[in-house]
């Protein structure tokens, strides 16, 4: 990059001295160029579950599998690898992203017959990894998906009788642990991604650590541990758990060097859009034209560019086509959320364009209040995206901020359970009949206002009592802990046959468990709004959901009629499935399943009674503010009711970008809030008239 874009000469960086690189060859056409930014492309940032991510299926040739298999980097230390942790009851192996270990080593110690007597277990942050690692080895393995090979992931279980190694996300092997403890039909489990340090992973670490433990006590089969991660705290992990030994392992990794920007960019996706245009040209000619110019019409002679997104909710074809060579003549830029951070690898990359930003959870225990907020990465997080080019050749990464700014960024991602609303964590680990949560074994502790609040917050849904100076869960409690689900949907579900909705409840908290249903091509934003009119209701975007969704099922699930609709037919089919799950779940509770048949007020009502905190009022100067704590907040300019001014919402969730958003918005009367908990607002009005 030139001194006039803003970019000083380069510093050189090289991860690992590993061997030199045998991956397979360039694709053909020009190097591909990788965007990271906080949230691009409408990724969603962490609140719903994620659709499988696409990943090129493995090759259908025995040799050529077995070949690919022996060029990862990993495979030079296979027999080191396997004599240490044989003897091992735990250790902490690092190893750069793109050597082979999440893949490999879980079919080592299965071919050795290390944890052959019950099931490997492999935990993933994300959905989108589990299954796409799953499928990858199963290929491997030439086995069929859900016999040797398997998954579970929330609302989805691949797995059989014979599975012997099998991927599932943190928070699915958490709820195993609900109803054991000890986690009897695992034989090692693998912590992969350890460095990520999720709400679930931390909790996960502490009951791993604890069964592991209680088996030895009991003289049960061993539990094998292994934390295994790209980058991390290694003192913190290895002391951890009772200074476990640290494996290290070289990678695949060519100097990449390094560009900083010369002064900090306020812009950064504008920041990122000029880099993009100016990395594409300048290999082809001088930069001739202002980026505006650049970006209406590429000069005569510079080849085309096959820009793609790459996010969570993406459709799956086109999620498919990162992976996909580009055609020749054409360079291939990727616009991705972080989810191409660490989950996946995609070949073929040769520069990075880094905006420094990240969409994370925030948690103000003073005020409740939880928003997804654009925030600088960690140190780690820089380097894990330096770390995407260099796989193949020497790489190139242009960082859109300072060296000074990053040496002021953290070193270490702060973990999400000192981030984070602990609810869910302490009525799972209250399900697991922990003795006493206060005093958990954490690995980072979270703050004790941070505990205090989540417990005040199960106590107001009435999850939580206290019985012989211990907390303990009320029969409410324990049928919360049964859905996979934050516990205000849990406890909209449990309302619903109270207000006679239960079967347009399931159907809107299945929507919101998964990643949008809408696809939103921003070129074609006037056709989006006026084919989406009929579906709009004036009582809020629960109940547009509610439409499209009733719509779908009624057209018998049609795909045409989604790609017309801009309905993203995938995540539509898995609200599908979800909803059916959660349904089992409450016939097996003996619930009544009843419809509201057309009464939009009972189902505004149940939302109102299980969110009552997470509602905002209309103020007399035509702004919102949050009922309890009298928050500034804005309706997000998605919502259906972005242009109404009603006087009382309750809200799924809160963004902060340029101000606080609320996103998904239901139309409700504040007198339903006052019922809901009426000890609760009494309370928040005295405190606010002090």
């Amino acid at each position: 990059m030139p001194e006039e874009a803003g970019f000083p000469p380069a510093k050189k960086f090289r991860p690992s001295a590993g061997p030199p690189s045998r991956a397979r060859s360039c694709p053909p056409g020009r190097r591909a160029v990788m965007l990271l930014a906080a949230g691009a492309g409408g990724g969603g940032g962490g609140r719903r579950q994620q659709p499988p991510l696409a990943q090129p299926s493995a090759s259908p040739y025995p040799e050529a599998v077995e070949q690919q298999r022996r060029n990862l980097p990993i495979f030079q230390a296979r027999g080191q690898l396997l004599a240490q942790l044989r003897n091992l009851d735990s250790a902490v192996l690092i190893g750069e992203t793109g050597s082979g270990k999440t893949t490999q080593i879980p079919q080592y110690l299965y071919e050795a017959g290390i944890g052959r007597q019950a099931i490997i277990a492999v935990t993933q942050p994300r959905r989108v990894a589990a299954i796409s690692l799953a499928t990858r080895v199963s290929d491997e393995k030439r086995t069929e998906l859900g016999k040797l090979v398997g998954y579970t992931v929330r609302f989805d279980d691949v797995t059989s009788d014979d599975t012997k190694i099998k991927f599932l996300t943190d928070g699915m092997l958490l709820r195993e642990a609900i109803s054991d403890c000890l986690l009897r039909k695992y034989s090692c489990v693998i912590l992969d991604e350890a460095h990520e340090r999720t709400l679930h992973t931390d909790v996960l670490f502490g009951v791993v650590k604890a069964a592991q433990k209680r088996r030895k006590e009991l003289g049960k089969l061993p539990l094998k541990v292994l934390v295994m991660s790209a980058t991390m705290d290694v003192d913190l992990f290895s002391q951890y758990f009772n200074g476990a030994p640290v494996l290290y392992l070289e990678g695949r990794q060519h100097p990449i060097q390094i560009f900083y920007t010369k002064q900090p960019q306020h812009d950064y996706l504008h920041a990122a859009l000029v880099s993009v245009f100016q990395i594409h040209q300048e290999e082809i000619e001088a930069m001739s034209k202002t980026c505006r110019d650049i970006a209406k019409h590429l000069p005569d002679g510079c080849p085309s560019m096959l820009v793609l997104p790459l996010y969570a909710s993406l459709p799956y074809a086109q999620q498919l086509r990162v992976f996909q060579r580009a055609p020749k003549g054409y360079r291939k830029v990727i616009i991705s959320t972080n989810i191409a951070e660490t989950s996946i690898t995609i070949t073929g990359i040769k520069y990075v364009v880094d905006t420094g930003m990240v969409k994370a959870k925030k948690y103000n225990p003073d005020s409740g209040l939880e928003v997804l907020a654009v925030q600088r990465v960690s140190k780690t997080q820089a380097w894990q995206r330096t770390g995407r080019a260099g796989r193949e050749d020497s790489g190139i990464c242009y960082r859109l901020y300072t060296e000074d700014e990053f040496e002021k960024f953290e070193k270490m991602t702060v973990p999400e359970i000192q981030r984070c609303n602990l609810a869910s964590v302490m009525l799972q680990l209250l399900a697991m009949k922990i003795p006493n949560v206060l005093t958990f074994d954490f690995m980072s502790k979270p703050s004790p206002d941070h505990i205090q609040a989540a417990i005040a917050q199960l106590e107001l849904l009435g999850a939580l009592e206290h019985r012989d100076g211990q907390l303990t869960l009320t029969p409410m409690g324990r049928k919360m802990a049964a859905f996979p689900l934050e516990p205000k949907f849990a406890k909209t579900i449990l309302l619903s046959p109270k207000f006679h909705c239960t079967e347009e409840i399931l159907t809107i908290v299945a929507l919101l468990s998964v990643d949008s249903i809408l696809y939103n091509p921003p070129s074609r934003r006037d056709e989006v709004q006026s084919v989406r009119k009929k579906f709009v209701s004036s009582e809020g975007d629960h109940l547009t959901l509610l439409n499209v969704y009733r719509t779908f099922k009624n057209t018998g699930g049609n795909k045409e009629w989604c790609k017309e609709n801009f309905v993203n037919s995938k995540n539509m089919m898995l609200v599908a499935e979800v909803r059916a799950q959660l349904r089992d779940i409450c016939i097996k509770m003996s619930m009544p399943i009843v419809s509201s048949r057309g009464d939009t007020e009972s189902i505004r009502r149940c939302l109102a009674h299980s969110l009552f905190t997470s509602t905002a009022e209309l103020q007399p100067d035509g702004s919102y503010a949050t009922t309890d704590t009298h928050q500034p907040v804005a309706i997000h300019p998605s919502s259906v009711l972005f242009h109404c001014k009603p006087a009382c919402v309750v809200y799924t969730e809160l963004l902060f970008t340029s101000k606080c958003y609320m996103r998904d918005l239901c139309v409700v009367d504040a007198e339903w809030l006052y019922e809901a908990a009426p000890d609760f607002f009494r309370k928040k009005l005295r405190t606010a008239r002090n």
